[in-house]
């Protein structure tokens, strides 16, 4: 909106009365479900907004150039925050749900090594190309000195652009923010898929061996479902491009967090509903 005469969206600043209104419906949603579905589905909750929170959090850590980065002009990968996140969560998600059956643990670690090796891949196609594609350096934008290595990047950046290919800072960066997003997407579908696993039989009056492939496959959307709204809702904290956990819009990341947690809370209530009404 900056470039059409308008204010720039976002900051790092919390507004406290969205927040507290925020953590006020939070409450009333666990409250809800505690009513509606007892111990055991107000512990899954917990579960799920835990899972949102940490999807809200990883996703700034994701090294994301839209447009410009296609062009070599901004760090990052060549795609919107939404698209990368979504990609990287639910290649995650995908690895904990076929490691369910193994235990909640292991399916915890699945699928945060699922999210996690799919941007560690995704980073490094990313700069092969920018290097021997596009023949370009990897240089930061945000900060003189990478963290990590302590490389020096004014000297490589070219001018008229706030930097391109992916420092090492991003690629670290970018591996975090897909282990964090695979982990709460896959700890979102693990706690579903143990709420409906444990409802469905009873509701039906069957064996669980019916209607398991019904509470995977319920799990399973809600699960994904939960994860692009958390991806878009941080995804418009953002606002547009960042390079990763050096950059400074990386300090917006608590807002997101809360929002995560909220719509998390909400969505989950529902998602609890279904089988608890």
């Amino acid at each position: 909106m900056s470039a059409l005469g308008g204010a720039a969206a976002g900051g790092e600043g919390i507004n406290p009365t969205a927040s507290v209104i925020g953590i006020v419906v939070l409450l009333i949603a666990l409250g809800i479900t505690f009513f509606i579905a007892s111990t055991g589905g107000t512990i899954a909750l917990i579960g799920i907004i835990i899972g949102g929170a940490l999807i809200g959090f990883g996703v700034h850590f994701v090294p994301v150039g839209g447009a410009p980065a296609a062009m070599g002009q901004a760090p990052g990968i060549a795609t919107g925050v939404a698209m990368l996140a979504a990609g990287a969560g639910l290649a995650g998600l995908f690895g904990g749900a076929w490691a369910a059956s193994l235990g909640f643990a292991v399916a915890l670690g699945a699928g945060a090594v699922g999210g996690g090796l799919m941007m560690a891949i995704t980073c490094l196609m990313v700069n092969v190309i920018y290097v021997f594609g596009m023949g370009i350096p990897s240089a930061s934008g945000k900060v003189d000195k990478d963290p990590i290595t302590g490389d020096t990047f004014p000297q490589y950046k070219s001018q008229g652009t706030e930097g391109h290919g992916l420092p090492f800072i991003s690629y670290v960066g970018g591996v975090i923010g897909g282990t964090l997003g695979g982990l709460g997407g896959t700890l979102i579908y693990l706690e579903l898929l143990a709420v409906y696993a444990a409802a469905l039989p009873t509701l039906y009056n069957v064996p669980l061996e019916e209607v398991l492939p019904v509470a995977v496959s319920l799990a399973g959307i809600f699960a994904v479902g939960m994860f692009l709204i958390n991806a878009v809702l941080t995804a418009y904290n953002i606002t547009g491009t960042i390079e990763g956990p050096h950059d400074p819009k990386f300090k917006r990341f608590p807002r997101a967090v809360i929002a995560a947690a909220v719509a998390s809370a909400v969505c989950g209530m529902v998602a609890i509903m279904v089988v608890a009404l």
